[in-house]
């Protein structure tokens, strides 16, 4: 009797709620609108189930070191090293297929030591690491640990200095820097992680992207670049016009260091787009737009229709504000540019700095017709901006900012010697701040804590612990960029040219960069 009893509560308690699954799912086929389901129900969910669980599998389990896409999983663990241990290190060789086309850095017979560098290292600050004390099959075992560290600035001879004719001029000595994230596609847990720890880094910025600037942005009090897009998020007024009032208003902000109008990104040359789910009360007061909206961002600034009516505007603003002005692009072909080049020459009138963005740019939503076939690469687009410049003859009026998959030293030493100045990296900084590439950016779900508004979701990312890391991220490519220029004879990463990068083909034919792109003459 009792194993009777027993038997028939197992077969409840097991048999019984397969059976209702299985039902349950037999009939939800029965009304679905995709035709595997109808003709093959179980076997029809269990292929959506694998479908859903495939890019984690590829990204854990199967995809190389080397093959993932949009970042490899060598590359994102070496950043992840760089913030958390701040090294490095690694062991048995490169894991680059060295047989494929690409640039390398030419390196000098005789390199600079570390005594020759042109550097500022004078003053140590406190920064915190990860040490691993034990790992085990399943277990990695870690501690914090405070430590004073150097931070890797420009020396004061080489600082660049962004709008030196207008009245409040911008000293950089770090030459990388957070790119445009815009609060609402990100957190403020993010901003605050990120600013703080770009402000103890020292030299650094973080741009707000055309979300307008938020409180959190100043609080951390580290230099700011505001993006004006032509939403005007933030630079509007009742009637979504750009207000000029406003605008002054944030120039006024002592740590808003510089302005820059988004004319294209790369990954969104169609416009923004921030779901109304993200749009809180918070982000409604930064970018002036109403709570719970979903918030588009035309692809031009309405007033905007040739280039001399943006190089006029560009003039008031600089005028009116007093700091630098600059332009955010993406190049399509040479010819395209020159207008822009011509309009500048013929007011006198010119941005002072541009940030060219590659077309392999990344962003929180944005619409795959874009993302992967309009505009050029960074590296191509770089070499054609420093050109058209060079033949206008104004190169030295413009600081260039380089944007575009720009996470590793080496990467943006190329960038430097291509034509940059400056680089700006989005990605790399979401990844210092935790980011797993889970590709959740556009729901507003991410697990992370970083691209989401969500408070649920927002308490992944802890900023007092993550600033720690974006600073150990900053200082080690920073520390890796002057490595490299010790290698090439430099004293300096400011030193990188053209010649200093080659380009070897499949076949290994190599070509100087300076050789098969050479400095071109003034008109």
């Amino acid at each position: 009797m009792v194993t009777t009893i027993l038997v028939s509560a197992l077969l409840v308690i097991i048999v019984l709620p397969i059976v209702i699954f299985f039902g349950y799912m037999y009939s939800l086929s029965k009304k679905a609108k995709h035709s595997i389901l109808r003709s093959h129900p179980f076997l029809g969910w269990i292929r959506y189930l694998l479908e859903k669980l495939g890019p984690e599998f590829r990204q854990y389990w199967f995809d190389s070191d080397t093959e993932g896409k949009p970042f490899s999983r060598a590359d994102f663990v070496g950043l992840v090293y760089a913030a958390k241990y701040r090294t490095d290190l690694i062991s048995f060789g490169g894991r680059r297929d060295y047989e494929k086309p690409g640039f390398y850095i030419s390196n000098a017979m005789f390199p600079k030591l570390t005594s020759e560098l042109r550097v500022d290292n004078d003053e140590l600050v406190q920064g915190k690491k990860y040490v691993i004390t034990d790992e085990g099959l399943f277990t990695r075992q870690e501690k914090f640990v405070e430590e004073s560290v150097k931070r890797w600035l420009l020396h004061d001879d080489d600082a660049i200095v962004v709008g030196p004719n207008r009245r409040q001029p911008w000293r950089i000595k770090g030459m990388f820097g957070a790119s445009a994230t815009s609060f609402g596609a990100v957190g403020e847990h993010y901003i605050q992680s990120t600013g703080s720890g770009a402000n103890m880094a020292g030299g650094s910025w973080i741009n707000t992207g055309e979300g307008g600037v938020a409180d959190v942005h100043l609080a951390t009090g580290v230099d700011v670049v505001s993006q004006i897009g032509p939403g005007m998020f933030g630079f509007r007024d009742d009637t979504g016009k750009f207000s000029i009032e406003e605008f002054k208003r944030k120039a006024e902000i002592p740590n808003i260091k510089a302005f820059e109008l988004k004319f294209h990104q790369g990954a969104k040359i169609r416009g923004g787009h921030l779901e109304g789910s993200k749009v809180t009360e918070r982000v409604a007061a930064a970018r002036l737009v109403p709570v719970g909206k979903t918030v588009n961002s035309p692809n031009r600034f309405e007033f905007l229709t040739n280039a001399d009516e943006a190089i006029r505007f560009v003039g008031s603003l600089q005028e009116a504000g007093g700091k630098p002005v600059g332009i955010k692009i993406v190049v399509g072909d040479p010819k395209r540019l020159e207008p822009l080049f011509e309009a500048m020459r013929t007011q006198d009138t010119y941005p002072d700095f541009i940030t060219v963005d590659g077309s392999e740019g990344g962003s929180g939503a944005t619409f795959k017709a874009m993302a992967d076939g309009m505009g050029l690469p960074l590296y191509a687009a770089l070499v054609i901006l420093d050109d058209t410049a060079r033949k206008f003859g104004v190169r030295d009026r413009i600081r260039i900012f380089a944007s575009g998959k720009l996470i590793t030293p080496d990467k943006v030493a190329i960038a430097l010697a291509l034509g940059a100045d400056c680089v700006n990296s989005a990605r790399g900084f979401m990844m210092a701040n935790g980011c797993i590439m889970a590709m959740q950016c556009h729901t507003g779900k991410c697990p992370t804590g970083i691209t989401t508004t969500d408070s649920k979701y927002q308490v992944a990312l802890a900023p007092e612990e993550k600033q720690w890391r974006v600073m150990n991220y900053i200082l080690q490519l920073r520390e890796g960029l002057f490595s490299l220029a010790a290698a090439c004879g430099l004293e300096s990463p400011r030193g990188f040219r053209r010649e200093h990068v080659v380009f070897t083909t499949e076949s290994g034919q190599t070509t100087r960069i300076v050789d098969l792109f050479p400095y071109p003459e003034a008109k």
